[in-house]
């Protein structure tokens, strides 16, 4: 099971006060929990059917494209960073509006056969419905007719546009729960599908996912209560490093959790990534001696693989001492000077541990941010499940499309 230290965090604030069954009575009085209901949410059959479909990604295609943005698409990126079997490329797009980098993508896939995924919840996210229409006539002029059997959706449940194009076009059509939002949606089909297509084990991710919404409830809800804490000390900004490589794309994907949650009414900590010890050489100054107002949350691996550093006699017996050293001590020594260096230097830090880098514990910790984010929202006294903020430049910027005479 996933551990936390808080230790080098407690010495700097006390936690916030958290009941539990307090704090799970006020997050049941939200609609958008659907999430929480992975035990009952994917069905054998609804498995089955994302099984059949990634199997038969792979079979007729050299490579998936995932069009989508935001929480339609960081969520999937980290499962296949963290765990894909490297057998089978995904490519990713939909999140941007850069003419150069679609024009890359489209040469890169000219060849090799490929499908796409179209994932977007509500069906009108502009760089999404831009990017896939490129794609789309692109697959039309090379495939004809046959180019929408190699074309899958994933939208809401509600009706909406992209929803309605599947099914007029019969593409395979997944939906995500209409009470589950987009940056709690990577346990869905949203996820799933492109995780599966990419070589990952979602049984046991989900198995993992469930596990965790058994048993982690007190350990999620003590994350929050700390981060909740430091806030109230005037702690405002949270470094969150994993110290492992693999996982920076979840890094990305749990900074959109907690920014959008989180970031409402003027207040909230304010999500900030590093990759350790990457990182280290760029950031690790300014974390040392910097403003004081920065705490860290730093994730672990216990079980990371095993690569002994040989002997040879190279770079005049300077790291001679390293020699016989596995990589997997060196970065747990790493982490272990970091944590300490940059507690006595007044940061805060709280430790996270998986038991090893596989499904069945990354379906933990996504379980286990995903509730500790929803905590931490309704210890705040906010609706952890909306993002108002964000439609304001949507609506700008269809606005301004509109007054171009460009509208989608």
């Amino acid at each position: 099971m996933l551990s936390l230290i808080t230790d080098r965090a407690l010495k700097f604030a006390a936690p916030a006060d958290a009941d539990q069954a307090e704090q799970n009575a006020r997050l049941s009085a939200f609609s958008m929990t659907g999430w929480m209901k992975i035990a009952q949410r994917e069905s054998a059959a609804e498995l089955d059917r994302i099984h059949a479909a990634a199997q038969r990604i792979r079979r007729e295609s050299g490579a998936l494209v995932l069009v989508g943005a935001g929480g339609s698409s960081l969520g999937a990126r980290a499962l296949i960073s963290a765990l894909g079997d490297g057998d089978f490329s995904v490519f990713f797009c939909g999140d941007n509006l850069s003419a150069k980098r679609m024009t890359r993508l489209r040469e890169r896939l000219k060849t090799r056969d490929y499908s796409i995924n179209i994932v977007s919840k509500t069906g009108t996210t502009l760089e999404t419905l831009a990017a896939a229409r490129v794609l789309l006539s692109d697959m039309e002029a090379r495939y004809g007719t046959a180019a929408f059997g190699r074309v899958y959706v994933t939208a809401g449940e509600e009706d909406n546009a992209l929803s309605r194009f599947a099914r007029e076009r019969e593409c395979e059509l997944f939906a995500i729960p209409r009470d589950v939002g987009g940056r709690y949606s990577v346990l869905s089909p949203a996820g799933l599908l492109p995780a599966a297509a990419a070589g990952v084990d979602i049984d046991a991710l989900i198995s993992g996912a469930r596990d965790m919404a058994q048993s982690g409830r007190h350990t999620a809800l003590r994350y929050a209560a700390t981060r909740r804490g430091l806030y109230a000390s005037g702690y405002r900004t949270e470094i969150f490093a994993p110290f492992e490589a693999d996982l920076s794309d979840l890094a990305s994907w749990w900074r959109q959790l907690f920014g959008e949650s989180e970031g409402k009414g003027g207040g909230g900590i304010f999500p900030s990534r590093a990759a350790f010890t990457a990182d280290l050489h760029s950031m690790g100054q300014y974390i040392q001696q910097g403003r004081r107002d920065i705490f860290e949350t730093l994730l672990s691996v216990r079980d990371g693989g095993t690569l002994v550093i040989p002997r040879a006699s190279y770079f005049g017996g300077v790291s001679d001492d390293l020699v016989g050293t596995d990589f997997a001590e060196l970065n747990a020594a790493a982490r272990r000077a970091v944590a300490d260096a940059h507690a006595a230097g007044g940061v805060p830090v709280l430790e996270i541990e998986l038991a090893r880098l596989d499904a069945y514990n990354i379906g933990q910790a996504v379980y286990f941010f995903q509730l500790a984010c929803a905590y931490s929202g309704v210890l705040s006294g906010i609706n952890p499940f909306d993002q108002p903020g964000v439609e304001s430049y949507k609506r700008k910027l269809k606005e301004i499309l509109s007054n171009n005479r460009r509208s989608f």
